[in-house]
């Protein structure tokens, strides 16, 4: 038995024209204050990477059919659970990394797709148990991983 169709479907949850055949992603420079300095970078590649692999577009260099651009807004660091510690007062038990991105989506065939919006997503951790410097890279990557999901849900899926 064969599978056929016509029309707007992806076995990704991709929702693209074939008429659609480019994709142009812009580098996403690192406009927050905070954060590991390979922000840049990690994040332009992770989100390519992310189109290419769920996507039968071809990443061009600009004027793609699609168009992806933006920047990381904010790198934040923040306590969320205090615990009364005897003597030394309250300490953090729990502290939240929060990242926020600033993306933009044009879709030069149909333009009611496109959007100009924030994305956030965080990762709480125990400071008491984890070392941040060992560790914030995975954890800046596992939060890149949930924003590129959504960029990628409201500009391709359509939700």
């Amino acid at each position: 038995m064969g599978l056929s169709g016509c029309g707007i479907y992806g076995f990704t949850g991709a929702s693209i024209s074939p008429d659609i055949k480019t994709i142009s992603i812009q580098t996403f420079y690192n406009n927050a204050p905070l954060g590991p300095s390979n922000m840049t970078a990690t994040f332009t590649e992770m989100i390519k990477d992310y189109y290419q692999q769920n996507t039968s577009l071809t990443i061009v260099d600009e004027e793609g059919d699609l168009q992806v651009d933006g920047y990381i807004a904010n790198y934040q660091i923040s306590p969320v659970a205090a615990n009364a510690n005897r003597g030394t007062g309250d300490v953090s038990s729990l502290s939240r990394i929060t990242i926020t991105v600033f993306a933009t989506y044009v879709n030069t065939q149909d333009d009611q797709f496109d959007f100009e919006r924030k994305f956030s997503f965080f990762k709480d951790y125990d400071p008491n148990q984890t070392d941040l410097a060992s560790n914030e890279q995975d954890f800046v990557e596992e939060i890149f991983d949930q924003i590129i999901l959504d960029i990628f849900n409201a500009s391709v899926a359509n939700w």
